[in-house]
């Protein structure tokens, strides 16, 4: 049986890939966040309601992927009230409606509910410790939606760029037009995650859990291995033709930031591979790959 997949956030990065990545035979409803605000309850409950019966009386299996979030890291720290309402009270609400229409939901978080200062790759059940107000956030959605009755699943993810919207390779692209030079820290570590293999990945596993193949769970989803921002900058530039040593590495002290950034925030695949579930290509062929496609400049 096909999927339906009703996926709020839908005119953003991930959102628009997601919808790339559904397949032929399924049904897709991606509205904007100004479409389908999530802090709205009353909203929800119905966008959740007609969703699940529309799917059902077309034989469809109804899942909901919830790439809406607030993510403006710097933004959120003197913006805590609508960071909060956007990527905590919002997912309470979608969880609260899927368990009523008993749709499976998958909620995207990020690498951001760690603290950062570990040595090896976060696993889904290690302690989390967020140091920024945009990390606190998402934590409390990530809690908000597992301590309701709904079947769902937190997908962790991190440094995602794509075709839709800003991000690091895009700016990365445009500095280096107006740039001889580029200083980039070298001191953060995780994982670049192009959002079409995220997006892909989580069509993978809406299928999985709406044949109730894969029991609700937090699970880690990025780009394989690791680098640092500078790292990922300089292949960026090698990817576009440009010399990788024109970008220079420096400190995070260089520059301050509003928002403190974890310092080594690597994700580990090893519970969505357990899962029966495709590992995402690693970082530097996805970068290959998106470049190539023409998914960023």
């Amino acid at each position: 049986m096909a999927l339906a997949l009703l996926v709020p956030g839908g005119r953003g990065q991930l959102g628009q890939d997601v919808v790339a990545a559904t397949p032929g035979d399924g049904l897709v409803h991606a509205p904007s966040s100004a479409e389908l605000d999530l802090t709205d309850a009353a909203v929800v409950a119905d966008a959740v309601a007609a969703f699940a019966a529309s799917a059902r009386d077309a034989g469809l299996r109804p899942v909901v992927v919830n790439a809406a979030a607030y993510t403006a890291v710097d933004a959120a720290e003197t913006d805590a009230d609508r960071a909060f309402e956007v990527n905590a009270v919002g997912p309470g609400h979608l969880a609260a409606s899927c368990h009523e229409h008993d749709v499976p939901l998958l909620h995207v978080s990020t690498d951001y509910v760690f603290p950062g200062d570990g040595d090896r790759p976060y696993e889904p059940t290690d302690p989390t410790g967020p140091r920024s107000v945009y990390g606190r956030t998402k934590l409390a959605g990530e809690e908000r939606v597992l301590s309701t009755a709904a079947r769902a699943w937190v997908v962790r993810t991190a440094w995602v760029y794509g075709e839709h919207g800003g991000n690091f390779v895009k700016t990365m692209a445009r500095l280096a037009a107006a740039n001889d030079t580029l200083s980039v820290v070298d001191d953060q570590v995780g994982s670049p995650t192009w959002s079409l293999d995220l997006a892909h990945g989580l069509v993978e596993l809406a299928a999985a859990v709406a044949s109730g193949g894969t029991p609700p769970r937090v699970l880690h989803a990025t780009g394989g291995g690791e680098t640092t921002w500078c790292g990922f900058a300089r292949a960026i530039f090698a990817e576009l033709g440009l010399d990788p040593e024109r970008v220079r590495p420096c400190g995070t002290a260089d520059f301050p930031r509003p928002a403190p950034r974890p310092a080594y925030s690597v994700l580990s695949g090893r519970a969505w591979a357990d899962a029966g579930l495709t590992p995402l290509r690693h970082w530097r062929e996805a970068l290959r790959a998106a470049v190539a496609a023409g998914a960023v400049p």
